[in-house]
C-alpha cells in the first residue's frame, strides 16, 4: 500500500510522488496493456501495447491530480 503522505503529495502535483505512484501501479498497467499476437506460423507472442500503456498512465496521473484530500 502507498503511504498517505505520498498520495497527498502526488495529489498536490509533486513529480517525485507521482512517479512513486506510477511505479507502484506499473505491474498492473503492464498487465492491462499486454496483448496476445500470433505470427504467420500460429505461434503466440505477448507484447505490451505502448499506446495503451501511455493512455493508462496518463489517465492515472489525471485522476491523481484531481484527487482531493480531505
Amino acid at each position: 500500500m502507498l503511504p498517505f503522505h505520498i498520495i497527498k503529495a502526488a495529489s498536490e502535483g509533486d513529480v517525485s510522488a507521482i512517479n512513486t505512484v506510477l511505479k507502484h501501479y506499473e505491474g498492473y498497467i503492464i498487465k492491462l496493456s499486454t496483448r496476445k499476437l500470433y505470427d504467420e506460423s500460429g505461434q503466440v507472442h505477448y507484447c505490451i501495447d505502448e499506446t495503451l500503456r501511455r493512455r493508462l498512465e496518463t489517465k492515472l496521473i489525471t485522476k491523481i491530480l484531481a484527487f482531493e484530500v480531505a
